[in-house]
């Protein structure tokens, strides 16, 4: 049985129609992450389903709850992380903890948030002395402390070094190992790729496709990149360029200098000919690379659009 069932969303503001039909469900215990270009609906869609912003027209169902009949069990029931986090500042993080946890009739212990999210050892400092990463880590518990079933994480990692990124990861996936059902947004592709179990693109209000990551790359070309550079001058790279040109598994070449792009549905028996070939030249490899298809590459083939973060 789904957790969350999402029907039919629309959602205008004037003339702008921010969500236009964006239908799906989330499964028990997975993460599930929404992806899309900036003013893709992606947050509307979000602020919907949190009970922040009414639908036009469409129906959401946690279970048998609706937000008109069952507002109150329903925010018992979810956790969020906004973007912009509500915490306050001359208060430590345990402060914030104890404070957050008075507002609900079953709260999760201060220690318990605080170990899981790693903040033990900054619990008597002053949240306006945290790190970016430790206040997003302070943002995630407050969302937890309720102990909710469901949360909700708007880009949490926006603007947090690679470090501080993965130590966000690392509570995700704590999170889900506790069996909490995880709804992301975030803006990072790799991210998306290796936390989630499934990755819905949104673009221009719709869905464009929704599945697993592996489905996902697997549904674009089985071709793959082989790169390699030269250590010899220019004319290693041509004449291995010719080489590739006459081999059936070659679909497409680029060379640029001494650096040559090869694709091929078969990338192993490309290299195997192009290592004898220079084996026989004895050409000097300099560098040598397979590119493997990402979600990067799914969400530009889907929505024709580069991504920025």
């Amino acid at each position: 049985m789904a957790v969350l069932e999402v029907h039919n969303l629309k959602k205008s503001f004037g003339t702008n129609h921010a969500v236009k039909d964006i239908s799906f469900t989330v499964k028990p215990g997975e993460v599930f992450t929404i992806i899309g270009p900036n003013g893709a609906g992606k947050t509307t869609t979000l602020e919907m389903i949190e009970g922040l912003v009414d639908p036009d027209q469409g129906d959401i169902l946690f279970g048998e709850l609706n937000w008109k009949q069952h507002s109150v069990q329903i925010k018992k029931m979810i956790g969020v992380q906004p973007q912009t986090s509500a915490m306050f500042d001359l208060l430590t993080p345990e402060e914030n903890l104890d404070l957050f946890a008075t507002f609900f009739d079953k709260a999760k212990s201060t220690e318990e948030i605080l170990q899981l999210v790693n903040l033990t050892d900054h619990r008597k400092s002053h949240v306006k002395k945290l790190s970016g990463g430790q206040r997003q880590r302070l943002a995630i518990g407050l969302a937890m402390i309720s102990d909710p079933d469901i949360i909700f994480l708007d880009e949490p990692t926006t603007g947090l070094d690679p470090q501080a990124r993965r130590n966000i990861w690392d509570i995700v996936l704590e999170l889900k190992k506790l069996g909490k059902t995880i709804i992301l947004t975030t803006h990072y592709m790799e991210e998306a790729e290796k936390l989630s179990d499934r990755v819905c693109i949104v673009d221009s209000g719709l869905i464009v496709t929704l599945d697993t990551p592996t489905a996902l790359i697997g549904q674009l070309t089985k071709e793959r990149e082989v790169r390699l550079s030269f250590t010899d001058n220019e004319a290693a790279a041509m004449d291995a360029e010719k080489l590739a040109e006459n081999l059936e598994s070659v679909s497409r070449i680029e060379r640029e200098g001494t650096a040559l792009k090869v694709w091929s549905e078969s990338p192993e028996d490309l290299l195997y000919d192009l290592f004898k070939f220079t084996k026989e030249k004895e050409y000097q490899v300099d560098q040598i690379s397979i590119h493997e298809m990402s979600l990067e590459d799914v969400f530009i083939a889907f929505t024709g659009k580069e991504w920025r973060d």
